[in-house]
């Protein structure tokens, strides 16, 4: 078994985040086979004995799931140092330390997915499941656009369409799965597509290059998972059906990172 960052077995196996992990282990309160451990770098295995606060910490094997219907005007965020509104602010307390699969941005609405194991949070976020949106731009469909929709491209300056704040530049982008166009006009057209990457505001950058503005965005699907008819600000927990979707994906992300070693 690999040895890993202690704060990554925690937080994998609690509720603490690796922030809160490292909190523990500087104050003390985390000891492995028996001895108290206040370095950071430390690594161990779940075949050491790890105790927090006293508690042997055991691999998790349960975990849940929960689709979030993420409104417009809402921060993906634990919290906003601007006092904007976070989904954590809408969503009941319990729910409070579930870690969100990506993000959608503050204009941006749609399917979320959130998750109390953080170790499926990671897989599907760098996984290549498919999601479906539409979307909504201030100008014409062009040749070009569906050109690089279906053949990919790559643009040295991506920051139209980004955040202002962001440190990103340059985007590479793979071909779309799938498009189909619903309307298409010189004020505003809208379009349906089929991504199966997940990089920062990548559809805001993708027609902002073209220098239209995205000015709806909203997800519906998540691989076999989809928002169906779940109101803006209410959630759900994943059906029978979708959990076992899931564990399907995530034995064959498994088994292919496996493979790879």
């Amino acid at each position: 078994m690999e040895l890993t960052r202690l704060n990554k077995l925690i937080s994998h196996n609690t509720h603490y985040s690796r922030r809160e992990a490292d909190e523990l282990i500087k104050q003390g309160y985390v000891k492995v086979d028996g001895k108290v451990v206040e370095d950071l770098a430390t690594k161990a295995t779940l075949k050491n004995r790890i105790e927090i606060k006293g508690n042997v910490l055991f691999e998790k094997s349960q975990y849940s799931v929960i689709v979030y219907h993420k409104q417009k005007g809402e921060l993906v965020s634990k919290k906003d140092d601007r006092g904007r509104k976070t989904i954590y602010d809408t969503l009941p307390q319990r729910f409070s330390h579930y870690i969100s699969v990506g993000r959608l941005d503050f204009a941006s609405e749609g399917l979320l997915l959130l998750s109390d194991s953080p170790s499926v949070v990671s897989a599907l976020m760098h996984g290549d499941l498919e999601r479906i949106y539409y979307v909504k731009i201030n100008g014409t469909i062009t040749q070009a656009m569906e050109l690089a929709m279906k053949d990919g491209m790559y643009i040295e300056d991506a920051r139209k369409g980004g955040h202002q704040e962001s440190t990103i530049r340059s985007m590479e982008f793979a071909p779309f799965v799938g498009y189909r166009i619903i309307k298409n006009s010189p004020t505003y057209s809208t379009i349906k597509v089929v991504i199966n990457e997940g990089k920062n505001r990548e559809l805001r950058r993708f027609f902002g290059y073209f220098d239209v503005d995205v000015v709806d965005l909203k997800r519906v699907s998540y691989g076999k998972i989809d928002l169906g008819a779940l109101k803006p600000g209410k959630h759900r927990f994943l059906e029978a059906g979708e959990y076992a979707a899931l564990r399907d994906y995530l034995e064959y992300i498994e088994g292919k990172e496996g493979n790879a070693e």
